[in-house]
């Protein structure tokens, strides 16, 4: 569905990335489309809060409730996928030719839109949880892939340099 829906919003969407001729420009786009993503873990840290204040608990050693549980794994669950995917799209924008940059905007808008499905599916399921993270690891193991693809093999002279 991943690759589906990427192919969809670049063919169809109406917009095209500002012309970046160097690699700075290039990280100064990918840092501000980033941005963007930390829109889950911005929304869920307040929630997480007031869901701590509302469960009062008699003890504070005792084990959290079920619910905030769940609102703690999901804000530590997307600080870590974004920095995965933070520092992947980095890379990744530094080797994309001016004509693919396009996807540095849709791979963020997908990653925020992913972790907040994944965010609503703790309240609707378990079994529908691994698809609000399928749609966010799986962009990120592309964009790996392609990273060490890009290191190894287009410029690996410049590997070490």
């Amino acid at each position: 569905l991943c690759p589906c829906l990427v192919y969809g919003a670049f063919a169809f969407l109406p917009f095209d990335a500002p012309p970046l001729p160097t690699l700075g420009a290039r990280l100064v786009y990918t840092l501000r489309c980033a941005a963007f993503a930390t829109l889950p873990v911005v929304l869920g840290l307040p929630v997480s809060g007031i869901a701590r204040l509302c469960a009062a608990a008699p003890e504070p050693l005792e084990e959290p409730h079920r619910e905030l549980q769940g609102h703690r794994s999901f804000v530590a669950q997307s600080v870590q996928l974004f920095v995965l995917y933070f520092f992947n799209l980095a890379v990744l924008a530094t080797y994309l030719p001016q004509e693919l940059l396009k996807l540095v905007p849709l791979l963020t808008g997908l990653f925020a839109i992913s972790r907040l499905l994944s965010w609503l599916s703790v309240a609707v399921g378990r079994w529908f949880r691994a698809f609000g993270l399928g749609l966010a690891v799986g962009p990120l193991l592309a964009m790996l892939l392609w990273n060490l693809y890009g290191i190894f093999l287009l410029e690996p002279q410049s590997l070490l340099a």
